[in-house]
């Protein structure tokens, strides 16, 4: 079960299937992308200006559940592109700055929506890695592409072959993520963060979003993504919460930012 919930700016997504520690369907991934296409829609209407993923239980996501799954008759190029593929191409264009609390285990499928995600902050106990190996799969949702760029080929390849899991500790200390929490402060904490990002300027957050994106696709040089930064700063310049920073900062009081 996937739910929505808004309130304040910040649209919050709650993976609730905690007896299976949220592992996702065909179902359930067709839920969750609808949760995210609502919420675009909102915040194309002004009312999220920034959005939560979490898990409820044990675990923020398993991965694929695959409890009912024939290996016969699977046919895991449709689940993976008809359905995953999409669906983190949604999650990273998101229109907003996007966070994730993840808690457990955070695996396959589960892992590719963390990866998908702008800022994911981890329970220092959480586990990632690459499970696959035991199943005569590999690993999907684009984390070879994320753990090569993080981790590098050997560490990659290490987690691949040996299906070890690593901490969210590990993790972060290694690039993969942002900050790694105590468990029982990871909720709080990132629900914090994200109610002071929604108050930012979020117009700019997600202009240095896009920036992001094409500097990693596009492997951009210093001069490019420069000239990049001040196309952008130049229509930044010409909207109201660009004024607003100024006169706050003039007037030496807290900005109040509209996305406008």
């Amino acid at each position: 079960m996937i739910s929505l919930s808004i309130s304040n700016n910040i649209a919050e997504i709650v993976l609730d299937a905690p007896q299976k520690l949220n592992s996702l369907d065909e179902q359930a991934l067709a839920e969750l992308s609808q949760a995210y296409d609502d919420a675009a829609a909102a915040a194309s209407r002004g009312e999220v200006r920034a959005l939560l993923l979490r898990g409820e239980g044990r675990a923020f996501c398993a991965g694929r559940d695959i409890q009912n799954v024939s290996p016969e008759s699977d046919d895991a190029a449709a689940y993976l592109g008809g359905l995953v593929e999409p669906l983190l191409k949604k999650m990273s264009a998101f229109p907003a700055p996007t966070f994730a609390a993840a808690h457990g285990a955070c695996l396959g499928v589960g892992l590719g929506l963390l990866l998908a995600t702008d800022v994911v902050y981890v329970a220092e106990n959480a586990k990632f890695g690459s499970p696959f190996a035991k199943l005569g799969a590999t690993l999907d949702s684009g984390g070879h592409w994320y753990f090569t760029e993080r981790l590098g080929m050997h560490r990659t390849l290490d987690l691949i072959y040996t299906a070890e899991l690593i901490s969210g500790t590990e993790a972060v200390a290694r690039g993969l993520f942002s900050r790694a929490m105590p468990a029982d402060e990871l909720l709080e904490n990132t629900r914090a963060i994200v109610a002071k990002v929604a108050r930012g300027a979020t117009g700019a957050f997600t202009a240095s979003k896009e920036l992001v994106a094409h500097i990693r696709d596009q492997r951009l040089g210093l001069w490019e993504a420069m000239a990049e930064e001040n196309t952008e700063q130049a229509r930044l310049c010409k909207t109201d919460d660009y004024a607003e920073g100024f006169r706050a900062f003039q007037e030496k009081r807290e900005p109040q930012f509209r996305n406008r």
